[in-house]
Formats: C-alpha cells, sequence, structure tokens
C-alpha cells in the first residue's frame, strides 16, 4: 500500500487550522500560546480517511513570516499540498512564497482551497477565483482544482474531499529504493514509554526492534515501539507520519533537526556540492561567497554560497554551487533544499543536493564542473564513476557510495556487478566490500612501474625493491590490500617479478 502525505500552505490566518479541524476533527493547534494568540507557530498533524480508501497523513504548517522556517520543515517529505487561500484576501506575501517553497522542495502535484467563503458575496468570489488562476499560471498548480469552502458553514468540504481523493490518485507510485531517514520535528515524553520522536519518513521503512542511528549527535537507540495515525504498528513505510518511541533516550539529548538513520548508512557534513536556482522573483544579483540559510529536512543552518563557473547570478538564473555550512547537516544526495537570505530573512532559491560529502574544489575547474553535470543528468553508472574516482586510491565501501548517490545500497551492488564485469571497477574484497575506480587502479599499477624505473635507475646493483620499502614510496592512502592487488595483477601480467620480498621490473635483469 503506498502512503502518502498532504501539507497546507498559504498566508497567515487564511484558515488553514480551521480547515483542517473542518475535515478531520482535530484541531492541529495544541500549544497554549497557539490557542491564545489564535495563529499556528508549530507544526500540527493530523489525518484524514479518503473515500477511495487510504489514510491520508496531514502536516498544518505556519503561515506567519516569522515562522516560515516551519514551513519549510513541514513541507519536507510531503507529497502534494494543500494550498489555502482566503476569499476576503486573496493572494498574499505568504502565499507566494508558500508557492515558491513547495516548489523547490520538489512538490509537483496540489490543489487549492479557497476559505472563508462564507465572509464574501459571489461577485468578489468570483473575482478573487479569477485572480488566483492567474496567479497559479507558470507553476506546479496551474490547472489545479480551485474549491471555495467555508469552514464555518461547512460548504464545499465534500467537493474539497472528492478532490483531494482524486488528486492522490494521480500521484506517482512511490519506489522504496532510498536510505532509510526521519528527521525529527517533534520530542515530547509520555509517562510509561520514554522519549517519542514524530516525523515523516522520508524513505526505505522501519520496524519495532532494530537499532538506530541519531545525527549528527551520534547517538545509538533501538526502536522500542512504532505508531502511525495514534495506532500501534511493526512497521512504518516510506511516506508515513511516524512516531517513534526510542528506548532508553532522554529527551534532552535529542533536539529537532535531528535526523533517524540506520546505523553507518547515512554521515554527518560540512560541505555539499549542490544544483542551484535563484528565483526570478530575487531583485538583486547574488553575489558568490554570499552567507545564506540553508533549510534541508528539519534544520535550519548558516552556509556560504560558492559558486562555481560564474562571479554572480541574476534573478532566474542557476548555477553548479559548493555550500560550506557552519554545523554539521544531515542529507544524502537527491535531497531537495531551499535558501534563504541571511538578512531580511526572505525564500531566495533553492536546488537539489549532488553530492553531500565532496572535497573542495577549485571555483572554475572545468573537471569539476563536468563531473557536476554527470551526477546531474547522467546514467546511474556513470554517477556511480564520479563518485568511484572523487574516492581515490581509497575506494568506497557500498554503504558510502549508496550515501553519495542517494540509493538503496542493493541497486549500488547490482550497478557494481556489471562495472567489475566490464573491469570499470575494481572489488576490494576484505572486512567490508569496497569498490575502486579502474581509473585508479590503472593509476597505481603505472606509478608502481615508475617507481621501479628510479629505483633501478638510481640502484644500477640491486636486484630489486623490498615490499615495504616500495609500500613506502607510496601514497598514504594506498592501503596494504591494494597494494598487494595491484602487485599481483603487475605480477600477472608479467610486468613485474615476485621474489619473496624482493620486487623487480621483468625488463630489469
Amino acid at each position: 500500500m503506498q502512503h502518502y502525505v498532504l501539507g497546507t500552505a498559504g498566508h497567515v490566518d487564511h484558515g488553514k487550522t480551521s480547515l483542517i479541524k473542518a475535515l478531520t476533527g482535530i484541531d492541529t493547534d495544541r500549544l497554549k500560546e497557539e490557542k491564545e494568540r489564535g495563529i499556528t507557530i508549530e507544526l500540527g498533524f493530523a489525518s484524514l480517511e479518503l473515500p477511495s480508501g487510504p489514510t491520508l497523513g496531514i502536516v498544518d504548517v505556519p503561515g506567519h513570516e516569522k515562522f516560515i522556517k516551519h514551513m519549510v520543515a513541514g513541507a519536507a517529505g510531503i507529497d502534494l499540498v494543500l494550498m489555502v487561500i482566503a476569499a476576503d484576501e486573496g493572494v498574499m506575501p505568504q502565499t507566494q512564497e508558500h508557492l515558491h517553497i513547495c516548489s523547490l522542495l520538489g512538490i509537483t502535484t496540489g490543489l487549492v482551497a479557497v476559505t472563508k467563503t462564507d465572509l464574501v458575496e459571489p461577485d468578489w468570489l468570483e473575482m478573487v477565483l479569477s485572480d488566483i488562476a492567474e496567479f497559479l499560471k507558470g507553476t506546479f498548480l496551474e490547472g489545479a482544482p480551485i474549491v471555495p469552502v467555508s469552514s464555518v458553514r461547512e460548504s464545499g468540504l465534500q467537493d474539497l474531499l472528492i478532490q483531494i481523493d482524486r488528486t492522490v490518485g494521480t500521484l506517482r507510485e512511490k519506489t522504496d529504493d532510498g536510505i532509510f531517514r526521519l528527521p525529527v520535528d517533534r520530542i515530547f515524553t509520555m509517562k510509561g514509554f520514554g522519549t517519542v520522536v514524530t516525523g515523516t519518513l522520508i524513505s526505505d521503512k522501519i520496524k519495532v526492534g532494530e537499532d538506530i542511528q541519531i545525527l549528527p549527535a551520534n547517538i545509538n537507540a533501538r526502536i522500542r515501539g512504532i505508531q502511525v495515525h495514534n495506532e500501534s504498528v511493526e512497521e512504518a513505510f516510506s511516506g508515513q507520519r511516524t512516531a517513534v518511541n526510542l528506548q532508553g533516550i532522554e529527551k534532552s539529548s535529542i533536539e529537532r533537526g535531528q535526523v533517524l538513520v540506520r546505523p553507518h548508512t547515512v554521515w554527518p557534513t560540512n560541505r555539499m556540492d549542490v544544483t542551484f536556482q535563484y528565483l526570478a522573483s530575487n531583485t538583486k544579483k547574488l553575489k558568490n561567497r554570499s552567507l545564506v540559510r540553508l533549510h534541508t529536512g528539519t534544520t535550519e543552518i548558516m552556509a556560504r554560497m560558492v559558486l562555481l563557473g560564474c562571479e554572480e547570478l541574476a534573478p532566474g538564473q542557476e548555477a553548479f554551487a559548493q555550500l560550506t555550512l557552519t554545523d554539521q547537516d544531515v542529507v544524502v544526495a537527491g535531497d531537495h533544499f531551499v535558501i534563504r537570505s541571511y538578512s531580511p530573512v526572505t525564500t531566495i532559491g533553492g536546488g537539489r543536493i549532488l553530492d553531500p560529502l565532496p572535497a573542495k574544489h577549485k571555483r572554475n575547474d572545468m573537471k569539476s564542473l563536468e563531473d557536476l553535470k554527470t551526477l546531474q543528468g547522467g546514467t546511474f553508472p556513470e554517477k556511480i564513476a564520479v563518485i568511484l574516482e572523487r574516492a581515490g586510491f581509497e575506494g568506497i565501501t557500498y554503504p558510502a557510495l549508496a550515501f553519495r548517490l542517494g540509493a538503496h545500497v542493493r541497486r549500488v551492488r547490482e550497478a557494481l556487478e556489471k562495472l567489475y564485469t566490464n573491469r570499470q571497477a575494481i572489488l576490494l574484497s576484505g572486512d567490508e566490500a569496497s569498490a575502486l575506480s579502474a581509473t585508479w587502479f590503472t593509476h597505481l599499477e603505472n606509478l608502481l612501474v615508475k617507481k621501479l624505473e628510479t629505483y633501478h635507475q638510481t640502484n644500477p646493483l640491486k636486484e630489486g625493491i623490498s615490499k615495504e620499502e616500495l609500500k613506502a614510496a607510496l601514497p598514504a592512502s594506498v592501503s596494504p590490500r591494494l597494494f598487494n592487488m595491484v602487485l599481483a595483477s603487475l605480477a600477472k601480467h608479467q610486468t613485474i617479478v615476485l621474489n619473496k620480498d624482493n620486487i623487480r621490473l621483468s625488463t630489469y635483469a
């Protein structure tokens, strides 16, 4: 069964929370301050049974500008958006910003609810509906259903429910080939159970009893229980709003923005290669090395944006960039992100992560730019080749390669088997299987031959060099395992002669 999450979006006080309560019977405003002020401050959650059968998870997000980062957190992981626009006010600033954020986070499906229709005359409503249709032109919501409703009179709710059900039916079936992650958006304690965290399960699945890791804090824990839609389950799947009861962990040790992962499948990072889209609605150019606010999952981190291949970006332009972060983030390749300016704080763009753990690049290095083009639009084997080349002599383990490609390790293993057969990659067997680029293997073979040639020229009276001395002359990143594999390969092709601990070129007598 497929599991989907709907997120609300829209300007403050346009009736998002009231509409969700009218549809589901659940008041998503749970904080005392929210009740007193009458506006949503934190994320709220509900579930909705659709006429066709499945239960839809709902994330209700704040509309106020000051709480926009919570909106970004809520939008991460949703499958379709319900854009809420009040009939008495029409399109407002946060309407536009929320629409930008949803688009930047890769959301491509949704519908519009025009609320508070009980406050306007029919002629005014017709004008607002026309304005909204015009506003949506050129966006992913162009042509989407626009449903007038009133939460007070409970009119239009059935029509909206039907349209939500139909829209969910158009969603593409999810492929469960990602890496398990659950970004934490709430932490609380339950008497008799202990610490509970909630979030949207981004990919894969998780079971009761499994060990997990909390990053970037690097805390290990075990899953004591799982709830989905307030019901205890043994297993949670991609797309589900999930509450996880963690065994033996204090609430104070976990923070919003941290991420639950399987141990040794994801690694925190301070640097990432990205493709970045600078919104056309911006009014000035973006300079290289601008300080920005990076939003991924449920985190906000300050970052320096280093533009690659250009000095600045004009509104509407795209570019490759490398983000250098002030704190560690937990992401994988393929994740969407949103960028907001440092001051004044507004949404200026976003994009996708191409490599979550790269080395530092020279800004105008053509090889780096070509690699990024491959990581953006190349085939899966071509992307593997780029990451293998970036890994150098050290090679890379299967889980680490999967992390840097944003794919399930099973898919990586299958692709590598074909590359091994075609001699495009080399398997480094050992305690943990890892892969090496065939290019680096050949490079090391050539390096060894050159080292031997130099040694023979410098020491003409010696029969050869010891393995220990030859290994010491190589880069430290060359492991003993790789060193012995290259020696065996050169000996097999009769390029060198191995005599116990002594090595010489076969052409040297």
